[in-house]
């Protein structure tokens, strides 16, 4: 099975802790070869928050896993590519270096917070239990930092809330645990995967909330993921749209949603509800997703793309072209 081949990160540079540059992440089935993640590069900047965006099943999850290695393998295996925090290759590091940097300097918070939580300890040992594994304290000091974690992210009556089970809270306080088990050793990065999903809209709002606060007040670097148009518009700096494994444009919120230039991009933000109390229905747009085993030749979004191009689209992969600052789009409209 392939593995990262030899490579030697950038000195550190103190204002992009990570760059993540031409990352390949295949899955070696009985059904063929899933390139989940396929080329895909990025940089998260200090005290920002990007956003990868995209359907169901673009590769946003798998890239986040990558970066810290948490997916299965086999039948998962990192092909290619570069993943740098200060100087250092995540992708190459002994799997003992990453395990210091996990939840310790990075931290994720996962989808599902009633899968990501053990239903038979209680909340607050779980959050202790993570703090002891990176910092010299005592028991009575991390039951101490998880209750002040717990009230920082809203938990009222946090002390004895800390002694209560998974079950006993409802989805949105599980999901402000993980928020608090994720910040428990003050990390540099903080990965969300889809946090606000299944949420209703005061939740989420109040979620919403507590990222933007941790950005503002730690400086705190997001690597935000969503399908979600309406949460980036809240939230994002800087916005990576991905289709299909591969990255379809990228530049600032501002870029992204007053010009976007790739046709899956505006067909995203059209999918927008309209809130200006039009009776016009919901967007939507054709087709679904391609397989990752056997994607459409040439640009993956042409079967579904109202500008494709018959010519060129089918035939050849689209290359990088820079709209100007930040902003970059893989279409072949813009040669």
């Amino acid at each position: 099975m392939p593995s990262t081949p030899e490579a030697t990160c950038s000195p550190a540079n103190n204002g992009v802790p990570l760059t993540v540059s031409n990352l390949r992440t295949y899955f070696f089935t009985s059904r063929g070869t899933v390139k989940a993640v396929d080329d895909v590069s990025f940089h998260l900047k200090k005290g920002e928050c990007l956003c990868l965006v995209g359907e169901s099943g673009c590769g946003k999850t798998v890239t986040a896993l990558s970066l810290l290695r948490l997916f299965d393998s086999p039948p998962g295996a990192i092909v290619s590519g570069q993943a740098c925090f200060h100087g250092e290759d995540l992708l190459r590091l002994p799997e003992e270096e990453l395990r210091r940097i996990r939840g310790n300097k990075i931290s994720m918070i996962f989808q599902d917070p009633q899968s990501s939580l053990n239903p038979v300890l209680r909340v607050g040992y779980q959050i202790e239990e993570l703090i002891k594994v990176h910092r010299p304290v005592s028991d009575a000091e991390a039951r101490a930092r998880a209750v002040e974690l717990m009230k920082a992210v809203g938990i009222p009556d946090a002390e004895k809330r800390s002694t209560d089970y998974p079950h006993q809270f409802s989805g949105g306080m599980k999901q402000r645990v993980m928020i608090a088990m994720a910040l428990s050793c003050d990390p540099e990065i903080l990965v969300a995967d889809e946090p606000t999903t299944a949420l209703d809209a005061t939740i989420k709002a109040n979620i919403i909330k507590i990222f933007k606060g941790l950005k503002e007040s730690k400086n705190m670097s997001i690597l935000f993921i969503t399908h979600d148009f309406g949460v980036v518009a809240q939230i994002a700096d800087r916005v990576t749209v991905m289709y299909a494994g591969k990255v379809a444009e990228a530049g600032t919120a501002e870029d992204i949603f007053y010009a976007p230039k790739h046709p899956y991009t505006v067909a995203l933000i059209n999918c927008l509800p309209d809130m200006s109390g039009g009776q016009g229905k919901l967007a939507n747009i054709p087709g679904s997703p391609p397989s990752l085993v056997n994607p459409p030749s040439g640009c993956h979004f042409h079967p579904r793309c109202p500008k494709v191009m018959m010519d060129i689209c089918p035939r050849v992969d689209p290359y990088e072209t820079r709209i100007s600052g930040e902003h970059v789009v893989f279409c072949h409209l813009y040669p």
